[in-house]
């Protein structure tokens, strides 16, 4: 293509992007050795616990060409999420909180078909080699962000923008259209500020920019397939899906906007639903009323431990007692020893005295 017939394809899929639901759109390059050290500063500290998967397929992460043959741009994208205004910290410890992005219809699902409507506009004016990402392959998706100025990363490691804060989400199309790259590099706008690393519940942000997953509540309640850790489950609270401290302490986030895509409304009224409720869901329940959300990144037996503990630092009452022995007696009768664990742990934070014939001696005394 000659050089203005590609400036007004770009200007075409900027119009097209936010006829799909994008906020803004951004081209980058592919060079993203300026990022790879710190990656891989990351990967030799082990802060990536158990997702094994970060580990893998590095070359690919640092080269995108190596992921797709041909690339050498990506056209970078954001999508807002957030479904009310000014969201605060939520300290009720009776309801169970999950992470804002998750209480709709999968993101994944939601960004990833528009980015292929965008595709395929691009295809109807030009043949291309291309394919569409959303957090779903070795893609290093802040650093080409940061490169196609749709923000600049913040110290809780999630992308800033000035506008717009950090409730969004991010999707990439990797082509080997040769457009115009981003030439303006967002700059930090931070500063001095460490609002989002004091107010982490498990100090995981152990520096600016820098999280040990392993301490990370998202990761606990959601990537962990086992046990949480003692030390982390009172710092956990209500937390039973992710956590948003980070994001709802940062001073930029009063600048994000609330988001007009139906897919990202609240479901079942998961915005604000009391751990009691939540704990009288069957695993049919379960798997009925998570259908098509991200919640589905776990199983059912991590979202029983997840309740367990957030219930394990509520208010005690006859009714939340009596509703974490019934599920104590469930997990039992399907040998889920892992939730047994959780469950007993959460009546003895509560006061019931006899459950230390279920607890093993280490845990009591750990408690």
């Amino acid at each position: 293509m000659k050089s203005q017939q590609l400036k007004r394809l770009q200007r075409d899929i900027d119009v097209w992007a936010k006829e799909l639901g994008f906020q803004q759109v951004g081209f980058a390059d592919t060079d993203l050795s300026s990022y790879t050290d710190d990656y891989r500063d990351w990967l030799a500290a082990k802060f990536y616990g158990d997702m094994t998967y970060m580990a893998r397929n590095v070359e690919k992460r640092e080269q995108p060409a190596k992921l797709l043959p041909g690339t050498i741009r990506i056209i970078s994208v954001r999508m807002d999420y957030l479904q009310e205004d000014r969201p605060q910290i939520d300290k009720d410890a009776e309801a169970g909180r999950i992470s804002r992005y998750a209480l709709g219809r999968d993101y994944h699902k939601t960004v990833r078909k528009r980015l292929a409507q965008l595709a395929a506009r691009i295809e109807s004016q030009v043949h291309h080699e291309f394919r569409a990402f959303v957090d779903s392959a070795p893609v290093m998706e802040k650093p080409i962000a940061v490169k196609a100025g749709l923000g600049w990363v913040g110290k809780h490691t999630l992308v800033l923008n000035q506008q717009a804060g950090s409730f969004f989400f991010l999707g990439e199309i990797f082509t080997d259209i040769p457009f115009a790259i981003n030439e303006r590099v967002v700059s930090d706008h931070c500063g001095g500020c460490k609002a989002c690393i004091n107010v982490c519940p498990t100090q995981a942000i152990v520096g600016p920019r820098r999280l040990d997953a392993r301490r990370c509540i998202s990761y606990l309640t959601i990537e962990h397939k086992g046990s949480i850790p003692l030390e982390f489950r009172k710092a956990i609270g209500n937390r039973i899906f992710g956590c948003d401290d980070c994001q709802l302490i940062c001073p930029w986030n009063r600048f994000a906007k609330i988001s007009s895509e139906l897919d990202f409304e609240p479901r079942h009224g998961l915005d604000h639903a009391s751990l009691i409720d939540l704990l009288q869901w069957d695993e049919e329940t379960f798997l009925t009323r998570t259908e098509g959300m991200a919640i589905r990144r776990i199983n059912y037996s991590q979202w029983v431990r997840n309740l367990a503990v957030a219930a394990g630092n509520s208010v005690p009452s006859a009714k939340l007692l009596d509703v974490l022995e019934c599920k104590r007696r469930e997990a039992h009768a399907r040998d889920d020893a892992m939730c047994v664990e959780h469950l007993e742990w959460a009546l003895h934070e509560l006061g019931l005295d006899d459950t230390s014939r279920y607890l093993p001696i280490h845990e009591i005394r750990s408690a």
